[in-house]
């Protein structure tokens, strides 16, 4: 079932080792078939040099396995919250990769410094409000995907031009409009985060880059006037 997304997911996979964004097990891509409503995911807790494309889960949009011989990872009710919430993201990825994961432990937005943040992210990349006692003793996953939906909703941030947030005390997550470019985003991610912590050392009194430039590197490789890149 759904052979071609389980191997582009376990590809995505592989990605999160190879570009030093997970230790051990920590991190997940998921890519969803919207025709179907099914998507692939990572499983729980099995080493990276151990997968196989046939040991993506497939998982529906209540969280019910529907194929999959171990369990689906421990994230999968935060990716189902995600997918509902945002229509038009086809991947999603968790990490705890170490420069994001130390904004989002300091509870602190990563603020955009310069282009190469500003070429992926239009504006600061938030981190949301830690999850309550309640929160986190039930349904803690699936609170943290609504935490997530509901958060850039009350910030009016639109999820495709921010694809990741950062929630506190935990890490990042990302998403795009395939497993590949969830990781490219969760990438990026990392190392705006690496560039924005550096920055603050240098000079502690950095200011945010101009708003202009801002908008001229995010809207020349996204929207109807883009022009980087290739036609």
């Amino acid at each position: 079932m759904l052979e071609e997304l389980k191997k582009k997911v376990y590809e995505a996979n592989m990605l999160l080792p190879k570009y030093g964004l997970v230790t051990f097990t920590w991190g997940n891509v998921s890519g969803i078939d919207r025709e179907s409503g099914l998507f692939a995911i990572k499983p729980s807790g099995v080493p990276y040099e151990e997968l196989s494309p046939e040991d993506m889960v497939i998982v529906d949009l209540n969280g019910k396995v529907v194929e999959g011989k171990y369990r689906p990872s421990s994230d999968t009710a935060t990716h189902v919250e995600l997918y509902k919430a945002f229509k038009t993201i086809g991947g999603v990825v968790h990490t705890h990769s170490s420069y994001a994961t130390s904004w989002a432990q300091s509870g602190r937005d990563i603020p955009c410094y310069g282009t190469t943040h500003a070429d992926y992210f239009y504006g600061d990349i938030p981190c949301l409000r830690c999850l309550t006692k309640e929160e986190i003793e039930d349904a803690y996953e699936e609170n943290t995907g609504h935490l997530i939906v509901n958060e850039f909703a009350r910030l009016n941030r639109d999820p495709e031009a921010v694809p990741a947030c950062l929630c506190k005390n935990h890490g990042p997550f990302c998403w795009g409009k395939d497993p590949y470019h969830a990781v490219e985003s969760a990438v990026v991610l990392e190392e705006v985060a690496k560039m924005a912590y550096r920055t603050e050392l240098i000079n502690p009194r950095v200011e945010r880059a101009p708003q202009d430039l801002q908008d001229k590197h995010y809207y020349r490789k996204h929207g109807k006037n883009a022009y980087y890149g290739q036609n």
